[in-house]
């Protein structure tokens, strides 16, 4: 329905076969210390939004990331600094400050609704 572009993000370490040292993989894994802060989702891609009279008329890639919870998830403000969604968090904050499209989502409705809200935000 909304074009989105989305590619799966898997994320963790594994050992190089040949070096044995850890190799650290998905965006933003780049340190432990890091990860634990920032995680970012799921899926992550571009949503096309046309921009329409009242934003200039122009269509832009919006910086999406999805992060998939299970069915009857519900988001909190906050969480402890031991829980994963604690990081997956803070990167939705930051995607968000930054412009882009981010939040938890449970099913195809909750992705809908998530870009409904950010397109209004933009129109006003």
């Amino acid at each position: 329905m909304w074009g989105i572009r989305l590619f799966r993000n898997n994320s963790g370490v594994l050992p190089d076969p040949i070096t044995k040292r850890p190799v650290r993989f998905g965006l933003g894994n780049e340190s432990k210390k890091l990860n634990k802060e920032f995680k970012s989702g799921d899926y992550i891609g571009v949503t096309p939004l046309t921009i329409t009279p009242e934003m200039v008329g122009k269509t832009v890639g919006v910086f999406t990331n999805l992060e998939v919870k299970a069915e009857g998830f519900v988001e909190r403000d906050s969480y402890r600094d031991n829980q994963r969604e604690y990081g997956q968090k803070n990167y939705i904050v930051m995607i968000r400050k930054l412009g882009g499209l981010a939040g938890f989502v449970t099913n195809e409705s909750d992705v809908d609704q998530l870009i409904q809200k950010f397109v209004q935000r933009l129109k006003s």
